[in-house]
């Protein structure tokens, strides 16, 4: 189900929390509230496809028993090959739902095999959701995770709001906002401001987004023959549905989180505010980059074996950041750039931060624009023809089939829609450069008639503006 969808907004949310605070109001030894937002949880994520249930109720099972044994275990030795065959079920599931088409398509190519592919649709959040029980798996290892009831841990993994495209949360940061009586009942104070930021970000989704959308399918879908103005519109426009898909997916997460007065973590802080590339991923899927950081960079030896051993470390981390997001050898590129760029600013780091703020962005931004286009691309051969045109000087008009997508309704003025697109592209700008967040406001949010109003007035726009649901971009990952 989506959240930018009139049977989620009109039928599915306020009829989950109508019973769930309903249900809240029984007595503490009644945990009918949990169990009813767990169910209401697997109707949200087999909503559109029932099959991927016994999916992720098998992959909940599993996880579950392997994390109680190895908490009951006192000796590490005997904890060590449960720890890894937990490992093994996990990354073996998302091998063979993610991966498995595209190991077998190189290998084909490669060494002329015959193998058969499985063409199996990717089940929606299973890299959220697998990373998120991965991480309780190896903290139960360490022991360092407390023992949780099948409920408790079942809700943990499947909360709705965060159950198909993150955050990627820790058990402490949700199991005892659960078991805290006080959540149990509805609380204005949370629910205002929890309204307000899913209405921020269905506006981020709705208009924002899908408005860049159109423009970059078209000139993504004529990489080849862009000049070099259509290139820079296209790959920026790009870098701005990314921000404004991405950021109202966190937005209306976190949002609907706060209305069942749970406390979701931030994931995505103003990224291209950055200054550097580390800043860059400080602020970008920040629970991604924390569970990388900890699962995988820490392990390694972080930054505490030298500096080789710290950028082989980095290029590590980042190359598999770049295969989470996608089976395919450029998102495996982009993670490359991305893990170069962050040596490069690891080496040279003094003289880059002596360099003025101003050159700084830019040389940030102006990095991550270029890296998106590969990011984006189909094909190797289209990212490379749209670099080139960015850079080859070859100015020209702007095709209508990019311009149009920003035509004004009732087709006003259409000769008008170059202006139109620049006006659409410098508020965007201005909106991830010159505003606060919705993190930000939300923390300083107050129950003013003219925030009502404002929330109110930004629901029944978008609502009315879903003629035409799209999914969001991170289901794909």
């Amino acid at each position: 189900m989506l959240f930018n969808s009139y049977v989620f907004i009109l039928a599915f949310l306020p009829v989950t929390l109508l019973v769930y605070f309903g249900l809240g109001r029984l007595p503490e030894r009644f945990v009918l509230n949990k169990v009813f937002l767990v169910l209401a949880s697997f109707v949200f994520y087999g909503y559109n496809n029932p099959s991927y249930v016994p999916i992720i109720v098998i992959s909940i099972l599993v996880n579950y028993m392997l994390s109680q044994l190895m908490l009951i275990t006192e000796r590490r030795a005997l904890r060590l090959p449960l720890m890894l065959l937990g490992l093994l079920a996990n990354l073996g599931v998302l091998f063979y739902f993610k991966y498995h088409d595209f190991f077998y398509e190189n290998l084909n190519s490669a060494f002329g095999f015959a193998l058969s592919l499985n063409h199996l649709a990717l089940p929606l959040g299973i890299s959220f959701f697998t990373f998120q029980q991965l991480s309780y798996v190896i903290d139960s290892y360490r022991r360092t995770v407390p023992r949780y009831n099948i409920l408790d841990y079942t809700l943990f993994v499947t909360f709705f709001p965060q159950l198909i495209a993150g955050p990627i949360v820790l058990h402490s940061e949700i199991v005892p906002q659960f078991a805290d009586p006080k959540n149990r009942h509805f609380s204005f104070d949370n629910f205002a401001p929890g309204l307000f930021a899913f209405a921020r970000g269905l506006v981020k989704k709705v208009v924002i987004a899908d408005t860049f959308a159109i423009a970059v399918e078209a000139g993504f879908g004529a990489a080849a023959t862009l000049n070099t103005a259509e290139a820079w519109f296209v790959a920026l426009g790009y870098t701005l549905q990314l921000y404004f898909d991405f950021s109202g997916y966190c937005d209306m997460a976190t949002g609907i989180g706060l209305m069942f007065n749970i406390h979701i973590p931030i994931n995505f802080n103003s990224p291209y505010k950055s200054m550097n590339i580390r800043e860059f991923w400080q602020r970008w899927h920040i629970t991604l980059s924390r569970f990388l950081t900890t699962y995988i960079y820490f392990p390694l030896g972080g930054s505490r074996k030298g500096l080789v051993r710290t950028c082989i470390n980095l290029m590590i981390v980042f190359l598999a950041s770049g295969l989470w997001h996608g089976a395919g050898w450029l998102f495996l590129l982009w993670g490359l750039m991305h893990g170069a760029a962050m040596v490069l600013y690891r080496i040279f780091r003094k003289q880059y931060d002596a360099l003025h703020p101003a050159l700084q962005w830019m040389l940030t931004f102006g990095f991550v624009v270029v890296a998106w286009v590969f990011f984006r691309a189909t094909s190797l051969a289209d990212a490379l023809a749209i670099v080139k045109s960015m850079f080859m000087m070859d100015f020209g008009p702007l095709r209508s089939e990019i311009t149009s997508a920003f035509a004004m309704p009732g087709g006003f003025h259409p000769g008008y829609n170059a202006l139109y697109m620049l006006v659409w592209y410098a508020l965007a700008l201005f909106g991830c450069l010159g505003m606060r967040n919705t993190y930000e406001k939300t923390l300083a949010f107050k129950p003013t008639l003219s925030n009502a109003v404002t929330t109110v007035l930004m629901i029944l726009y978008c609502t009315l503006s879903l003629s035409s649901v799209s999914v969001f971009l991170y289901f794909n990952f």
